[in-house]
């Protein structure tokens, strides 16, 4: 069982990737804003599940590769450095679209709105990357069921972007408002949530993850 501090760390860490732009936040919050709280929500529910199925399967390709392949656990923390310096990057580069720009969209079913949400988490390589790169160094293999500690922090980390997801929809259109009127919000809350990325890919990159343990 991963510690409070991992479990604490882990959701602040899985509240910086809610907070990142990615195709996940974008379907929802065009479906939101195109067919109503109600298809945004079903969409979620379809993300999740994509989200979930990806969780599961890397928390056992990552158990067999702690186990089998050697200073598998030092490639994955620098990979997950890497991969979390490439999301301050992509939320403080110049040019990005803005997230909740009006877009057209046709009214699905509530099945089609579930499996393109399925779909859309499933295909996302944020999300993937985040389990493979980011998840290992909070493992630690000498206190054994490393499975269940990955199953552990993925179902913190797919709590965590639920809760903030269901709230996006709720308020995509008063959002969409709030940040068209005060443009200032948006840059202060992409600079703050990049320098933060940047600092726990510091602290990967240099240290020896967050459960101290070694593949």
């Amino acid at each position: 069982m991963p510690s409070l501090e991992t479990l604490l760390v882990f959701a602040a860490l899985s509240l910086g990737l809610a907070l990142t732009p990615g195709p996940n936040m974008l379907y929802l919050v065009s479906r939101s804003l195109a067919q109503g709280t109600r298809a945004g929500m079903v969409s979620l529910a379809g993300c999740q599940a994509g989200s979930l199925a990806i969780m599961l399967c890397a928390a056992a390709g990552i158990t067999a590769a702690l186990f089998a392949i050697p200073y598998a656990w030092d490639a994955l923390r620098i990979g997950g450095a890497i991969y979390l310096a490439w999301l301050a990057w992509q939320c403080v580069k110049p040019g990005a679209e803005p997230l909740f720009a009006p877009r057209s969209m046709p009214p699905e079913s509530d099945a089609k709105l579930f499996s393109v949400g399925f779909a859309t988490a499933a295909l996302n390589p944020k999300v993937a990357l985040f389990y493979v790169a980011v998840l290992p160094p909070f493992l630690d293999p000498s206190a054994g069921h490393v499975f269940l500690q990955g199953a552990i922090l993925g179902a913190v980390q797919i709590a965590v972007c639920t809760a903030f997801d269901a709230i996006l929809v709720k308020g995509a259109a008063g959002t969409a408002h709030f940040l068209g009127t005060r443009p200032i919000w948006l840059a202060v809350q992409r600079y703050v949530l990049g320098a933060a990325l940047a600092l726990i890919a510091a602290k990967l990159a240099f240290g020896e993850g967050f459960s101290g343990a070694r593949g």
